[in-house]
């Protein structure tokens, strides 16, 4: 009997060890891509627009405020984004030619699991 529940002690812990290292490389994995920098081309002045929206769902200014900013910063043709958690909102700068506010707003209602985070009152 004793014998059992070691080999079933160990095939339990075996079992947790391996799933929550998968889960761990796939969060390295998406900081990895989150946190990598990304080299900004300069828009020309004809190109350049900006265009602000209501973000709800974030519920802390460190996890979801600064990972949409990041998500949004390193798109190509987006020269700037800050979202303010306590105001709800983002601002983006971006090229008209390869960038919209539709673009943005869908990348960050994909943040996440696709289903936290909302937008709306695109303002460009």
């Amino acid at each position: 009997m004793k014998f059992t529940k070691i080999i079933t002690a160990l095939a339990i812990s075996g079992l947790v060890f391996v799933s929550c290292k998968k889960e761990e490389d796939k969060n390295l994995a998406n900081i990895k891509a989150v946190e990598s920098p990304k080299e900004h081309k300069t828009i020309a002045a004809e190109n350049v627009q900006t265009a602000s929206f209501t973000i709800e769902g974030m519920t802390c200014a460190v996890g979801c405020a600064k990972t949409i900013e990041k998500e949004l910063s390193n798109l190509e043709g987006v020269e700037k984004a800050a979202v303010d958690f306590d105001k709800k909102t983002a601002t983006v700068t971006f090229d008209k030619t390869i960038q919209n506010p539709e673009s943005l707003t869908k990348v960050v209602q994909e943040t996440g699991d696709g289903k936290t985070y909302k937008t709306s009152n695109v303002k460009s």
